[in-house]
């Protein structure tokens, strides 16, 4: 039973970077909420059948701890059916982390998980292409593409989240089609991270292609040609292959920086900070932020930390610093190659949390557990590790001995 439970979270992760584009509408729901309610319905007689349940970490602990203050919340909710239901979804985001905690055993399961997490990257990524590819979008002449019932700018931060462990897993994949893999989705992550026209994704997407290429290069100086041959046909490539009119959008960046309102979102975060001030401590509820500031029901907080201090007052900002803290702290335990790719992913997904609303995120999650197995797993199994995240050429077909016969 505990193997079935195991591969149903590989499934779980493996879905959660494109869950949006399949989506049976209620009361089933999108591709990661029907894995992850399968994967739970699995774990529970798992564990009860073992008889045994793992010592859950102190992240574990404060996890709890933030979502039953969310909880609480619904007390003093300015919109009690908007809490109800923000608290169910935030219930199946944060339980991957004990899923990953109870069911991943050693280090070939944490690469297992991080290889189903880029394998669904890599569909997301193709989604997208498929997308600008199509004859609605050209039609329409659009500027901004995404997979079917995605966001662009969520699309390019699930995608750049899979940059640096597509690279740790290229370097130490011994076997040429998963190294293939974990390769191929740097240069088509990129492409589908520019069709999305996302300016965040796109400054997300240098910091975690940088933190690659110091991985791919980790131990094996000799890559750096390789990368800079490669390096002009790729961006002919881009040059030739995105609209140029995406190209601009890109290309404001700066001027967004300098003296733009970063497309409205400084108007966004005024409301948003009259709408604290109405409850600095204990916030208006979960999922309440469009109403307590005011907003339109599309619009979001566009920024993590005032989202949560709008919503859950500072005790919830407190409780998501020391998940933050903790998070940083097991990176930090972790070794090596490990090591970068896990700080790396984190600076990736600081720097989205700065203008978006990640918290609500599987993606957000899903890094969390990431990064609390492989300090667990260091801690258990150093050599373990070390062995199973080695960086080593792949393991080419292997053909019969030749033996020869000499006569005397």
């Amino acid at each position: 039973m505990r193997r079935i439970a195991w591969i149903l979270l590989l499934i779980f992760a493996f879905a959660i970077p494109w869950e949006y584009s399949l989506d049976l509408g209620e009361p089933l729901g999108n591709a990661a909420r029907i894995a992850g309610v399968l994967t739970l319905l699995a774990a529970i007689p798992a564990v009860l059948q073992s008889g045994r349940l793992r010592i859950p970490c102190a992240f574990c602990w404060v996890a709890l701890a933030y979502f039953l203050w969310f909880v609480c919340s619904m007390l003093w909710s300015i919109e009690p059916e908007l809490s109800f239901d923000k608290l169910r979804a935030f219930f199946q985001e944060i339980m991957i982390v004990w899923l990953a905690w109870e069911l991943a055993e050693g280090p070939e399961d944490l690469r297992w998980l991080l290889r189903a997490t880029v394998a669904g990257s890599w569909l997301l990524a193709i989604l997208t292409l498929a997308a600008f590819r199509s004859p609605e979008a050209m039609a329409a002449g659009q500027i901004r593409f995404a997979a079917y019932g995605q966001d662009p700018n969520e699309v390019a931060r699930f995608l750049d989240l899979g940059f640096p462990l597509a690279a740790l897993l290229a370097n130490c994949e011994r076997r040429w089609p998963l190294r293939l893999m974990a390769l191929g989705f740097l240069p088509l992550g990129l492409a589908a991270v520019l069709l999305t026209a996302s300016r965040e994704g796109f400054v997300a997407a240098v910091l975690g292609l940088a933190g690659s290429a110091i991985l791919l290069m980790w131990g094996q100086a000799r890559r750096l040609a390789a990368c800079l041959i490669a390096l002009p046909p790729l961006v002919a490539a881009f040059w030739f292959l995105i609209p140029s009119a995406t190209l601009e959008r890109l290309a404001t960046i700066p001027e967004q920086l300098h003296g733009g309102d970063l497309n409205q979102r400084v108007n966004i975060w005024s409301e948003g900070w009259k709408a604290f001030t109405h409850a600095p401590l204990v916030g208006s509820g979960a999922g309440t932020f469009v109403a307590a500031a005011h907003l339109a029901p599309i619009d979001t907080a566009h920024n993590t930390a005032l989202s949560l201090v709008v919503t859950g007052g500072l005790c919830a900002l407190m409780l998501a610093f020391v998940l933050v803290a903790l998070a940083a702290r097991a990176a930090l335990a972790t070794r090596g190659a490990m090591r970068l790719m896990l700080v790396t992913s984190l600076v990736v997904w600081a720097s989205t949390a700065l203008v978006a609303t990640v918290e609500e995120n599987r993606t957000t999650w899903l890094l969390f557990a990431i990064v609390i197995l492989a300090a667990r797993m260091y801690s258990d199994d150093p050599e373990g590790m070390g062995r199973c995240f080695a960086s080593g050429s792949y393991e080419a077909p292997t053909c019969p001995p030749v033996i020869l016969v000499v006569e005397a």
